[in-house]
């Protein structure tokens, strides 16, 4: 029994939780609350108007009997049609009407008053409440409204008659049951009705819910490729349902890269591993003399060098793609920071026949950045730029500030990019001439350390280059760190 019990409190729970089940709660719930509000209000102006009516009746009959005795006291003939003949042509809601004398001595009584209601109840009801509509309830348990009133008789008046009058209100109290009875009807048939309406508006509110979560529910690494339909949706689930297409893109987007750059990983990783087994293999194969072993273990050295290099290349962009990671800022004179790069670059383009010059503003340029880091972007770019620039050509850096920007330029004359490579030039592995770069020994990562560290400073690579005639690239950053922001 408490199995049961507690599986049913679980079930309740669970269907609690859906969307559907709430939103029918919450139609059907606001649906009766609107019901019975305007019921209830319908009610109250039914009521307010039946007793208006009856009070505005009473009210007439006391005027014309008060009009009567003042003007005709001795008209008796139309005092007794007016008290007595009067409510017996009536079928619906009869009235009793009694003149009492200065000594409470029945003048004329409408004919079965004494019958219908207690008249010294009738009396003792109405005391101090002159021309007041009093509930009352008749002999045989009618709802009546009685009052009393007091009229002058005679002009001048010589004497005062009281008026006693009553009103048999049993078809207006039975219209009132009839009605609380439809009202009844009515919001049992809403609690009924209510949520089947508000179950089925709730199933075809949420169906494109269900349709994303369908998708989502598609969605794998080898299975990207699907899209939500936003033909036919409300705003702001079409909204929604772009939102969740744009998300798609970007993973897919997202495992693309990472498909090809654990592909590229696999193929540059692999060439120097090959190169240090087959160096090995060969200097085992039989005996050798020390030179050879030499030449092999040289050979195996720069191929772990050049291994080296390209795992701390990988292991410093991951650390730049981080949030965890920190720019160690100071006061750099960016002049100072370009001579220094120069000189380390300066014998190897001299080597290779190429004039290595700097250009600087008339005015110091200073901005607060990681020096080591600049240092390395800068380098990266001089380094590439030598790498393809013939004998004869030149390289410049140059520096400048506008707007609180600082930017710095490497510029050369060397063989230029495609403009169809252009877009590509940042990704990792990436090699415009992948030939010419394993015979250099480029990994073709060095531009996109440049723009990891870019973005570290919270500036940007541009890159200009033409076939033939040369490659410029511009780093834009703001002069100082923006402000720490506290949570």
């Amino acid at each position: 029994m408490c199995w049961k019990l507690t599986r049913s409190v679980t079930s309740v729970e669970r269907l609690w939780r859906t969307l559907a089940f709430r939103l029918t709660a919450g139609y059907a719930l606001a649906g009766l609350i609107l019901v019975i509000l305007a019921t209830a209000a319908l009610y109250l102006l039914l009521v307010s108007e039946l007793d208006k009516s009856t009070e505005l009746f009473l009210g007439d009959k006391l005027n014309v009997l008060r009009t009567m005795l003042r003007e005709r006291p001795d008209d008796q003939d139309a005092l007794r049609e007016e008290v007595e003949l009067e409510t017996a042509a009536r079928r619906y809601e009869q009235f009793y009407i009694r003149l009492l004398d200065d000594r409470n001595k029945p003048l004329m009584t409408t004919p079965g008053m004494a019958e219908e209601l207690d008249l010294s109840q009738l009396a003792q009801r109405t005391r101090g409440h002159p021309d007041v509509a009093i509930p009352m309830k008749g002999s045989h348990g009618q709802a009546l409204r009685v009052a009393t009133a007091a009229a002058p008789a005679g002009a001048p008046p010589t004497h005062t008659i009281t008026i006693q009058i009553a009103i048999d209100v049993s078809q207006k109290e039975a219209l009132l049951a009839r009605f609380r009875l439809m009202s009844w009807v009515i919001m049992l048939g809403t609690l009924a009705i209510f949520p089947v309406v508000g179950y089925q508006i709730a199933r075809q509110g949420i169906r494109p819910v269900e349709e994303m979560a369908a998708t989502a529910r598609r969605i794998s690494s080898t299975h990207l490729g699907e899209r939500i339909l936003t033909e036919g949706y409300p705003f702001e689930l079409a909204s929604l349902a772009g939102t969740f297409n744009e998300m798609l893109d970007r993973l897919e987007d997202s495992f693309d890269r990472i498909s090809k750059f654990s592909a590229d990983i696999a193929h540059d990783l692999r060439t120097p591993v090959n190169n240090i087994r087959g160096e090995a293999d060969v200097a085992l194969a039989r005996a050798r003399t020390i030179d050879e072993y030499r030449d092999a273990l040289e050979s195996s050295l720069e191929e772990a060098v050049r291994l080296s290099d390209l795992i701390a290349n990988l292991l410093f962009l991951a650390r730049t793609e981080s949030p965890l990671m920190h720019l160690r800022r100071e006061q750099v004179d960016v002049a100072d920071l370009l001579n220094g790069v120069q000189e380390y670059y300066e014998a190897s383009a001299a080597d290779g026949g190429i004039s290595l010059s700097t250009r600087f503003a008339d005015r110091p340029v200073i901005a607060e950045l990681d020096r080591t880091l600049m240092q390395r972007a800068v380098g990266n770019l001089v380094s590439n730029a030598v790498a393809h620039t013939p004998s004869g050509g030149s390289v410049v850096l140059a520096t400048s500030s506008e707007s609180a920007v600082v930017r710095i330029e490497v510029a050369d004359s060397g063989i230029g990019i495609p403009q169809e490579a252009l877009p590509r030039v940042f990704d990792r592995f990436f090699r415009v001439d992948p030939s010419r770069s394993q015979a250099s020994g480029g990994t073709g990562l060095g531009l996109a350390i440049v723009q990891g560290i870019m973005l570290l400073h919270g500036g940007k690579v541009e890159i200009v280059s033409q076939p033939g005639e040369g490659t410029r690239v511009v780093l834009s950053m703001p002069a100082s760190a923006p402000p720490v922001t506290k949570v």
